[in-house]
């Protein structure tokens, strides 16, 4: 019998009608059917677990890089679950963003690193290439061929290359034409303007903060370290007196 094609006819002898016959041929095809689906199912299953495990096992490494080896003036942590994240980028040095803490909130979706994370400022940044709800215009943000996002990049490029944002912005492609107008007509309003909001918005003084807590950390070990080598000294000179005493 050839059940491949259901064109063969009953076998001879057989007392089956036509009608069982087409019966059991559709039947078959049915069967078959199924079998098809069945497997199209398991296989996407199972394609969209290891999606997820590959993307779990990845935000794991680049997060612990992140806690353990951060770039400078950057931090990043879970947020309740593994795809949403918050960061934290200090404003850069001779920028009018100096001191300032601003806060992102970093999304991963399911099929990262074959498409870039979704982030966005939660603090308001006066700035051409960020707009009033926070969202950044940046290449490397959205795929080809309108960006430049590539599997190699990683969260860490990411919060580095906005932190190089923020110290360079880019009036040529902006999302706010008046404050890209103002960069590049009046850079002296733009800058105070700049500044304002960073005091007004980006304040260390606003809250608790995890970045806020290590320049806090550095500050006290500094001062720390201060004051244990001016005891040192003033028992060195001590020790000296005691040695060398008046004739």
């Amino acid at each position: 019998m050839d059940y491949k094609g259901f064109h063969a006819p009953p076998p001879a002898g057989c007392k089956s009608s036509s009608r069982n016959w087409l019966s059991f041929s559709v039947t078959l095809i049915s069967h078959q059917d199924n079998s098809s689906k069945l497997r199209f199912v398991r296989n996407r299953i199972w394609s969209q677990s290891s999606t997820t495990m590959q993307r779990a096992s990845r935000l794991t490494r680049e997060l612990s890089l992140l806690a353990t080896e951060p770039p400078p003036g950057i931090t990043c942590w879970q947020n309740g679950q593994l795809d949403d994240l918050r960061a934290q980028i200090l404003g850069g040095v001779d920028t009018p963003y100096e001191k300032g803490i601003f806060d992102l909130e970093i999304i991963v979706p399911e099929r990262y690193p074959f498409e870039p994370p979704k982030i966005r400022f939660l603090t308001p940044i006066y700035h051409p290439n960020i707009d009033s709800a926070g969202r950044i215009c940046l290449d490397i943000l959205k795929l080809p061929p309108k960006g430049a996002w590539r599997p190699s990049l990683n969260i860490s490029t990411l919060l580095t290359s906005i932190q190089l944002l923020m110290a360079e912005p880019n009036p040529d492609d902006p999302l706010m034409a008046n404050i890209s107008s103002e960069y590049k007509y009046n850079k002296q309003l733009f800058l105070l303007n700049a500044r304002e909001w960073t005091k007004k918005y980006a304040g260390q003084l606003k809250a608790s903060r995890p970045l806020e807590e290590k320049i806090v950390q550095s500050e006290t070990s500094i001062s720390s370290e201060s004051t244990m080598q001016k005891r040192k000294g003033v028992n060195i000179s001590r020790k000296e007196k005691k040695s060398h005493p008046d004739s």
